[in-house]
């Protein structure tokens, strides 16, 4: 820094060409542009705007500030923060995060034990352990459009006497994501990932559920990482910042016009069963295989083909009732008019419609009025069913009763006699509050 700043002075202002002083911007101020979801700048120290985006939480509304008594006095800890918006992460919208003791907050639905691995947003992910220091604190704010969570001057556990570590995160409800940093003691490049993951950045993955075919009624829920920022870790250092920018992705279209027709960084396709924009790779990654999303051709003839399809959904049928009066039906009201019976000779639309009306409703015009009134063979039939399953059930309870209340009984006896011996087994597989989980996977 010092080397431009003389070289500047000493330099007659004519000779300072235009490459110069880029060179010079760009080392203030340096882009990125590799991402395909978000784009991030890192600011220097000599930036002004580098101050800005550190939020101090003395100025900060005391009653909203909140220092977390459990993360502040323990290590590899997570807890659960909501959120009083919608914060956008890779185009989807969370109202909970988990905020961890090692310096990032886990963005994932299902809670395992290799938090680290991906679905985080993590401005230094480190074995950061708040315990052995009582000065270490987890401190988060919540004003309504932003949260910002803070590691206040926490150890590394490994290596306590490299100084304390001071940084935040800020989430925007537009999705911009803030790192900025206080005191940074050492090179991050330098921090051993021996006992933890040392990252900077951002992750996102998808769920899928298998099923396992030796064990029924067991699945296996595989993660897999679609999508990972890595921010350089030798930008990092004292009084520094990274603003993180969201771009556009396919799930803000609602459409299937403006989803075929985007121009963006992804090749956007329309779901029409799922009435969804995707491509393919997000966190419905298996709602959109299993509906064989894949396999739909979408281009706009189809978008024009589906649309008519459905602002002609909504179909006018005219039935006579036996007074003579027509009742006239739509999708959305149904009218009442009093008219002759009709008289002319049924045309090609007439016998549309009735056909129309037959599938949908399965009576035809003919049984619907000659039908006896009184006659319901629909309702019989379902009260039938239902004092049967009722009669079943008080039998089943009857039964339970008579056997708790006699154990040495021969009906006891019997079903003790031919109990299946792993029941326990089979009781322990169908769930215990323990899902188990493989390990993550990179797709």
């Amino acid at each position: 820094m010092f080397f431009f700043f003389f070289f500047f002075l000493n330099t007659p202002l004519r000779e300072i060409s235009s490459a110069s002083i880029l060179f010079f911007l760009f080392f203030l101020l340096q882009e990125d542009t590799d991402h395909n979801y978000y784009t991030s700048k890192t600011y220097s120290p000599s930036i002004a705007l580098t101050k800005d985006l550190w939020v101090n939480f003395e100025q900060m509304e005391k009653d909203k500030v909140k220092i977390h008594g459990i993360l502040s006095n323990t290590h590899r800890q997570a807890a659960r923060v909501n959120l009083s918006f919608d914060f956008p992460f890779y185009g989807h919208f969370l109202r909970e995060i988990t905020v961890a003791t090692g310096g990032f907050i886990y963005t994932g639905d299902v809670l395992h034990r290799m938090l680290t691995a991906t679905q985080y947003i993590a401005p230094l992910m480190a074995n950061f352990d708040p315990s052995v220091s009582r000065n270490s604190t987890v401190i988060y704010f919540d004003n309504g459009t932003a949260l910002v969570v803070q590691w206040d001057h926490v150890h590394l556990q490994d290596n306590y006497n490299l100084g304390s570590f001071t940084f935040q995160a800020t989430l925007h409800d537009t999705g911009r994501i803030v790192f900025a940093y206080k005191e940074i003691p050492v090179e991050v490049s330098q921090i051993s990932s021996v006992n933890h993951p040392v990252k900077v950045g951002l992750s996102d993955a998808f769920v899928v559920v298998h099923k396992i075919q030796q064990i029924p009624n067991v699945r296996r829920r595989t993660i897999y990482e679609y999508h990972r920022v890595e921010l350089t870790k030798t930008r990092i250092t004292n009084s520094t910042a990274v603003e993180i920018t969201p771009l556009p992705t396919c799930l803000q279209f609602t459409s299937c016009g403006p989803c075929i027709s985007s121009q963006i960084n992804f090749n956007c396709s329309w779901c029409h069963r799922l009435n969804r924009c995707s491509s393919g790779f997000d966190r419905h990654r298996q709602d959109w295989v299993d509906n064989s999303c894949p396999d739909e051709v979408s281009n706009d003839k189809m978008c024009d083909i589906m649309d008519t399809t459905n602002r002609y959904a909504t179909t006018i049928v005219t039935r006579a009732t036996p007074r003579g009066e027509e009742v006239t039906a739509t999708g959305d009201t149904a009218t009442l008019a009093t008219s002759q019976p009709p008289t002319s000779i049924p045309t090609d639309d007439d016998t549309k419609i009735a056909l129309h009306l037959r599938d949908n409703q399965g009576i035809s015009g003919e049984s619907a009025v000659d039908r006896v009134p009184g006659e319901h063979p629909l309702h019989t039939g379902l009260i039938l069913g239902i004092l049967l399953v009722m009669l079943v059930m008080i039998a089943g309870v009857l039964i339970t009763i008579y056997i708790y209340h006699h154990p040495t009984s021969a009906a006891s006896l019997f079903l003790l006699e031919r109990r299946p011996n792993r029941w326990p087994a089979m009781k322990f597989r169908r769930g215990s509050g323990h899902p188990a989980y493989a390990e993550v996977e990179p797709c």
